[in-house]
Parts: structure tokens; sequence; C-alpha cells
């Protein structure tokens, strides 16, 4: 994670949630990069905690970083390891060595305020848009397709319906900052 706040620790929970619905027995590492606006923006610090969680066993690195996962996503390119982006489609940065990326769909979110402002039903406040609303995704293209395999898309698929659908709950870090996983 970039600076620890609790929305960053909200994004390393559900992530660990999710690595521990596919393998129970996987032990997940967390590092903040700090306590600073700087946290954002420190790709080097950010290399270093990559490169550090890979010296200890981790297949794959998820950063929730802002400028700092740059170094994150270079570090595992570097290690032949995976990383996974964060807000948007960061595939490209090293193909072949991102697994995916996180994306946060502000196009949907920014379309349905202009929609609700057209229709005269726009209000203040804060909405959440999460797997169910489109407000969140993953990103598949030709710069990670080798890595991601017909078995892990079904998984993934299924994940999502089954999140959509309540059947799995995922854990609400605002509301219980334990985070059980």
């Amino acid at each position: 994670g970039g600076m620890d706040i609790p929305l960053i620790r909200k994004f390393a929970c559900g992530y660990k949630q999710g690595v521990k619905a596919v393998n129970g027995d996987a032990e997940v590492f967390e590092n903040m990069t700090g306590t600073t606006g700087a946290a954002w923006n420190d790709p080097v610090k950010g290399g270093e905690l990559a490169k550090s969680q890979f010296d200890r066993g981790a297949d794959v690195v998820y950063h929730a970083a802002g400028g700092t996962g740059i170094g994150v996503l270079q570090a595992a390119a570097d290690a032949g390891k995976l990383g996974i982006g964060v807000d948007s489609n960061q595939n490209a940065l090293h193909p072949g060595s991102v697994l995916s990326s996180m994306l946060k769909r502000v196009d949907i979110a920014v379309y349905e305020a202009f929609k609700d402002a057209q229709n005269d039903t726009w209000s203040s406040g804060f909405e959440v848009l999460g797997l169910k609303e489109g407000g969140v995704d993953w990103a598949l293209d030709d710069n990670n397709a080798d890595l991601v395999n017909d078995k892990m898309k079904a998984a993934v698929e299924e994940a999502t319906q089954k999140i959509v659908s309540g059947e799995i709950v995922v854990h609400d870090y605002m509301s219980d900052e334990s985070c059980p996983f």
C-alpha cells in the first residue's frame, strides 16, 4: 500500500480475502510505504518493498500505492515475478509481468452522475459503485492474455457472480477494521 490510511487497508483486506478464498493456506505479506502524502510517490521504496516480499517467497505483489506502484511493477518484472496494477490498466507497463490491474471504473461513476443531472435526479452525497454496479473490474488485454488461462477467467467470473448475488460477502473494512483474513 501507499499511505497507511483506512481506504488502502480496505484494498489490502479485500485482496487478502480473495487470496484466502483461492488458497486458505497462502501467506499474504503486507507493507505500507508511509504515513504521509510522500508515500504515494516513492517508486524506489515500492520496488524495495516488493523485492523484500519476493525474497520472502511471494509469487505476486499487488500495489495500491499510486506512483509508488511503478517501482512495485518494475521489481516484479526484474525478478521474473508478477505484479498487479491498480486504478487503471497498468498491464502495458511491463507486458507479461503484470498479471492484471484492478480497474476503478471512474467512467461509469461520471456517466451515472451526468445521467442523473440530465434527468434532474442528481443529488450530492457518497455512493459506492462495486462489482454489481460496474464500478470495479479487472483488466484483460494483449499484454496479459498469455498469463490468464480459461480456468482462471472462469474462476474470476464465478467469484464475481457470487459477490454480485451476495453468496460471497466481501468484508467491509470501513465498518470493521479487524480484517479477519
